[in-house]
């Protein structure tokens, strides 16, 4: 028997895309247009958009029927109405059924004469402020959201709320400090070796903040500064509750930028991407227009400051899907696929992004990379704590007294930002369960906060710091409404790539919505999920259900196997 190599894994989708010039470059933007003001399933026109790239019309039919965007019809008007965790909180989900009584039109589908298509999505950033939706590229929030996609009210949408706790922000001294970016990059370029920076962010012991915390110089590293190598900025902030990318790429998107270029510098690579959510229109852009004063103010280009040094990015729009901000699977989706998770190794720093060595770094992460370089890694490692250094952007949900996005170091107490940055819950309500780092992160008792906020000390406790971003939920949302509402997220975002996600976060949604406590079957379930997952999606399921079991206690016996 003739054994395969992993690395050498055949992919019939990225071998035919190579085979006609990689037309699949074009195939997402290609899926948007033709999907824009649309209402007929992809079966009807998506097959035309591959012909005209090139493609079979599996290609674009994959791609159709698997990303949100394209598979959720389109009306003339089109309305996203985020459902994720921190609108729901806000009012027990019932602002998706009073917009559809509005409207007349049900989550999923468009009125009968296409003028109007409603699409429930899972977090629109906006969740100091839901619950939130998008009226086209027009956001409304609030508690009148309904009256204000019916007209009768104009649509709010307040800005992030952002404040520096630390005294020296690493991440919000564009945004409070009035610090300009590409003042590092002109340095670096000029006076810097890639060694240099790459020393500096290892000494820092900056760790990736899209969640899942690998060392930022070691995954630099793993790329081995081949030429061909890509960075990517990972802009695809999928955890609801977290809108710390969304206020970096809109408030201070040239720091952003810098950062990206700074990994691109340390790496040996003169292409780097970014990837935009579409759930963020302004984000997405913002980050244009600032790649376009980059080109012209001569930070971007050829031969950059009369040095060899070449650097070109360009801004990517993604197509929804909560997965497709896994690294593996965003590489996918940039290349025209599905967005789904693919089997490591290889790891994308050694076959990436069209089979060259990728760098996968998530916005956040970037922003922090500026104030290392320049003011040394050995400053940012004396911050946070001596494991888990550096500070970290907070994200506090509608019901907090004062929600918005916080810097503080890594090591903060849990209880110092929900009650002295936070303020505690709004009108005096009382905090029941808090979810840390998204809908698969974990729960905390309103009694268990005094955890210092790192990985290791959350993780400890059955949480994940993830993004970090905060939902608190009071009396006023049921635990087993929320036990249903974590299910249906696992259900509804499950890629399909593997089946015990794929029917397990189904047949778990079951069990949830029979209101009856679970039996052995669940516990068997919970550890087919738990092992047996190809990512960190489905293995998350479980422990996220367990530690919300323990917040709520006696309330939901028996979820916690």
């Amino acid at each position: 028997m003739v054994r395969v190599c992993p690395a050498d894994r055949f992919d019939a989708f990225r071998a035919l895309a190579e085979r006609r010039g990689k037309p699949a470059d074009r195939l997402m933007t290609s899926l948007a247009v033709a999907r824009t003001g649309t209402a007929t399933h992809p079966e009807a026109w998506a097959p035309a958009v591959a012909a005209d790239v090139g493609l079979p019309a599996a290609a674009a039919l994959g791609a159709a029927r698997y990303y949100a965007d394209f598979a959720a019809p389109h009306g003339s008007r089109h309305i996203r109405v985020c459902a994720a965790t921190a609108c729901f909180a806000a009012q027990a989900g019932l602002h998706l059924t009073a917009v559809e009584r509005q409207l007349g039109v049900t989550a999923g589908t468009a009125s009968s004469d296409g003028g109007t298509s409603v699409q429930a999505v899972r977090c629109l950033g906006y969740c100091y402020a839901g619950p939130a939706a998008l009226d086209g590229d027009v956001p409304c929030t609030g508690p009148t959201l309904a009256a204000q996609l019916a007209g009768r009210e104009p649509p709010r949408a307040p800005g992030i709320p952002a404040a520096d706790a630390t005294g020296d922000p690493v991440l919000l001294g564009g945004e409070v400090s009035g610090e300009r970016p590409w003042q590092v990059w002109l340095r670096t370029v000029t006076a810097l070796t890639p060694d240099e920076v790459h020393r500096q962010v290892a000494a820092s012991g900056l760790r990736g903040r899209g969640g899942a915390g690998f060392r930022v110089a070691a995954k630099w590293a793993a790329a081995g500064r081949r030429p061909d190598t890509v960075v990517v900025a990972n802009g695809d902030e999928g955890d609801p509750g977290s809108y710390a990318d969304r206020l970096l790429m809109e408030a201070d998107p040239g720091r952003v930028l810098e950062g990206l270029a700074l990994a691109c510098f340390a790496c040996g690579a003169s292409q780097g991407v970014v990837l935009v959510r579409s759930e963020y229109p302004m984000a997405l852009a913002r980050m244009r227009e600032a790649v376009g004063q980059a080109y012209r103010d001569g930070h971007l280009g050829p031969s950059l400051y009369g040095t060899t040094t070449t650097l070109h990015i360009q801004v990517v729009e993604g197509a929804g899907s909560y997965v497709a901000g896994e690294e593996t699977a965003l590489i996918a989706g940039l290349e025209g696929g599905r967005g789904c998770a693919r089997p490591r190794p290889p790891y994308p720093t050694e076959r990436g992004l069209w089979g060259a060595p990728t760098v996968v770094n998530n916005v956040e992460t970037l922003a922090a990379v500026p104030w290392i370089v320049r003011r040394g890694g050995s400053a940012y490692a004396r911050r946070g704590t001596a494991s888990e250094t550096g500070t970290k952007l907070v994200c506090l949900s509608e019901r907090f007294a004062r929600p918005g996005a916080y810097e503080v170091e890594l090591g903060t107490p849990v209880r110092h930002i929900v009650t002295g940055l936070g303020g505690g819950l709004k009108d005096g309500a009382e905090l029941v369960a808090l979810q840390v780092g998204g809908p698969l992160g974990g729960f905390l008792a309103a009694d268990a906060l005094d955890v210092p906020l790192t990985e290791a000390d959350l993780a400890a406790r059955g949480a994940a710091l993830g993004h970090a971003g905060l939902v608190a939920f009071d009396r006023s949302v049921a635990p087993q409404d929320v036990l249903r509402h974590i299910w249906q997220f696992a259900a509804a975002e499950s890629c399909g790539a593997c089946s015990p996600c794929r029917v397990g976060s189904r047949r778990g949604l079951e069990m949830a919505s029979a209101g009856a406590p679970p039996g052995e079957e669940y516990g068997r379930l919970s550890r087919v999920l738990a092992e047996a997952s190809l990512c960190a999606f489905g293995r998350r399921i479980p422990p996220a259900v367990r530690s919300l079991a323990r917040a709520y206690g006696d309330r939901l016996a028996g979820w916690d196997q």
